[in-house]
């Protein structure tokens, strides 16, 4: 899932601007910062999912707290 939604960010991209925006990234910040980069975006994106997971769960333990309590 998370792949596809990539896919259709840069979809309207072709193969030659994906690999011009690739060398300005490397050019920028150098090969040694790019795996730091990513893995900071990895415990970001990661963080974000058990947030997410963590607000959802406590919304459905509440909706089954007020319907146990309602019967």
């Amino acid at each position: 899932m998370g792949i596809t939604n990539i896919l259709l960010f840069i979809g309207g991209l072709g193969g030659t601007e994906v690999v011009l925006i690739l060398f300005v990234i490397l050019l920028l910040f150098g090969a040694k910062r790019i795996p730091e980069l990513a893995k900071g975006l990895g415990r970001g994106i990661r963080e974000f999912k058990d947030a997410t997971k963590e607000i959802k769960s406590d919304i459905e333990n509440s909706v089954k707290d007020d319907s146990s309590t309602t019967k």
